[in-house]
């Protein structure tokens, strides 16, 4: 997800924090019971999360329980079957077939079923066999057969061409069970139209209902209409107040158990101030960017837990290779020399975790298991980048004759720990010989990222313990644009690497995985595709009377069980 980062269990620690606040700056109650509210440092912006442009956590924290799925990631970022949705079981390993049945209660708030149209609206977008549909990745879903259902069947199966290792979470999952009926409408369809078309890959009649897909839920200063935005979780999107706040109701057609709270808030509140705002009460849950100030600050407050700990989260720069100065290798390798990797952990990052590190590798988390078995397949960072070598860094800019060449580093705004990473970059190469520029943009990842306006961005990427999770970040797109490229921002392409992803994902022997990722990032390292610089430690905070607020160190957020969330 851009704007959070890719994603295994993790130790965490709560201190329950009962020294008095700071003289003048006495805590105000909790709201009421009824009401919860949360801070969040990037205005929603679509109530679709599955687009290239819109895969954002942004969009998707605050969706967890208004689209529901057959999974979600539970509890320390586990895999977690939805039994309100219905059930899955897999069949046959030959062929790999995984059948699906949606719960004869499942409903969207208006009143529609849920059944066959949903199944192959999910197939549609994830499959890429309909490139007009926009979507964040089709790893897994590209060897599906499209689904033999009909109007009104709650059954569906997935066949599977090859064999696929995470299966058990290849069907629609949170934010990623999507309202056909609403799209159908939108392309001028009816239902059964809709599911011939989409059978039969008729990108054409399709046209209207993908235009729709790609762009129709975007909420620009306020939610689409109501009739566009039906829930099937616990809440449903109420109002949105531009610049402000998101407020999410109680689903009055849930047919699970209700939530707990009639409304939750979503407000934007930019990472350095969620403290004080967490001290004023004017939200009563944080999740602020890690820092020995605000967790000093945080600690300090009167009646409120903070939680610490790891979480699949890793922060990290990414070429631009479409259109950018570093389309040349050797400005990358330069680059990559002067880079002050140790300098920003040991400056932003260690007086909050001491131990971190610079990171070995992109996808496999220091506290997983495989973390050590991983790196030496890869044989870690290779030695031309493992020190800052300022120097090497200057010749190899002079031989290129690109001398004064201006570097780009976009990346959100505000966040003060990434304009500090960017200014110790441009202290360092600089004297290599670039002219760094701080390209940080308030809709970095809205507009700039999608249209590749910047040379290397930097930001990071928030996942889990799925292999198949992050292949996307690095297969080659179909075109270099904002909706074909997915999640490979920067458009990055080795074939060697399409392959090896395709193999990994088919691998469904855990200890034979291993070295293949390493063999990935050996070759993410020789291309220079991307440079991971930090593993992100969790830090989140909330208010001591609430009950069942549980971090998870995956990509669904604090947000994965907000219907649970009380306050006394």
């Amino acid at each position: 997800m851009a704007g959070g980062a890719l994603l295994l269990s993790a130790c965490a620690g709560e201190d329950s924090a009962s020294k008095p606040a700071a003289s003048g700056s006495a805590s105000a109650p909790a709201a009421a019971a009824s009401t919860i509210t949360y801070a969040y440092e990037q205005e929603f912006h679509s109530y679709n999360a599955n687009t290239a442009a819109e895969n954002a956590s942004r969009n998707a924290g605050p969706l967890q329980r208004v689209l529901t799925g057959f999974w979600f990631y539970g509890e320390n970022g586990e895999i977690t079957p939805n039994p309100d949705m219905g059930s899955y079981q897999k069949t046959s390993d030959d062929p790999l077939t995984v059948e699906y049945t949606f719960s004869d209660k499942a409903v969207w708030s208006d009143g529609t079923p849920i059944d066959c149209d949903d199944a192959l609206m999910f197939w549609a977008f994830k499959s890429g066999k309909l490139d007009i549909f926009s979507t964040d990745g089709t790893t897994g879903v590209e060897d599906v057969k499209v689904p033999e259902c009909n109007k009104g069947d709650k059954k569906f199966t997935f066949v599977y061409e090859q064999p696929f290792a995470d299966w058990s979470s290849n069907g629609p999952g949170a934010t990623e069970l999507m309202p056909a009926h609403i799209v159908a409408k939108q392309g001028g369809l009816s239902e059964e139209e809709f599911i011939e078309a989409v059978k039969k890959t008729d990108a054409k009649k399709l046209e209207k209902a993908a235009k729709f897909w790609n762009d129709g839920w975007i909420a620009e200063g306020s939610l689409p209409a109501a009739d566009l935005i039906p829930s099937n979780g616990p809440y449903k999107l109420s109002k949105f107040d531009s610049g402000q706040s998101l407020t999410l109701v109680a689903n009055d057609k849930w047919w699970g158990a209700p939530a707990a709270a009639s409304t939750i808030v979503e407000r934007f509140i930019t990472l350095d101030e969620q403290a004080q705002a967490l001290e004023n009460r004017e939200v009563q849950i944080v999740e602020p960017q890690p820092g020995p100030d605000v967790l000093n600050q945080l600690k300090a407050l009167q009646g409120v837990k903070v939680h610490t700990g790891n979480q699949y989260v890793y922060e990290h720069l990414d070429f631009n290779f479409d259109s950018s100065p570093f389309k040349d290798k050797a400005l990358r390798e330069a680059f990559a020399k002067c880079l002050p990797r140790q300098l920003i952990v040991d400056n932003l990052i260690k007086p909050v975790d001491p131990n971190a590190k610079p990171l070995d590798v992109r996808n496999v988390a220091p506290f997983q298991s495989n973390h050590a078995a991983v790196v030496q397949a890869a044989g870690g960072v290779p030695a031309a980048y493992a020190q800052q070598d300022i120097e090497g860094a200057k010749a190899l800019v002079e031989k290129a004759g690109k001398a004064g060449t201006k570097i780009k580093v976009g990346y959100q705004t505000p966040n003060p720990r990434r304009t500090a990473a960017v200014q110790l970059i441009k202290d360092a190469c600089d004297k290599a010989g670039f002219e760094i520029v701080d390209g940080g943009s308030e809709d970095f990842f809205g507009t700039v990222m999608p249209a590749n306006n910047y040379d290397v961005a930097l930001f990071a990427w928030i996942g889990s313990s799925e292999i198949s999770g992050w292949g996307s970040t690095y297969t080659t797109p179909t075109k270099c644009n904002g909706e074909s490229k997915g999640n490979n921002n920067g458009c990055y392409s080795n074939k060697k690497i399409d392959e090896l992803v395709k193999k990994l994902n088919s691998t469904l022997d855990k200890a034979a995985q291993d070295p293949i990722i390493g063999e990935i990032e050996k070759i993410l390292w020789e291309d220079l595709a991307t440079i991971p610089l930090f593993q992100h430690p969790a830090l989140s905070a909330w208010d001591e009377t609430l009950q069942s607020v549980v971090p998870n160190p995956a990509q669904s957020t604090i947000t994965w069980n907000m219907d649970k969330w009380t306050a006394a």
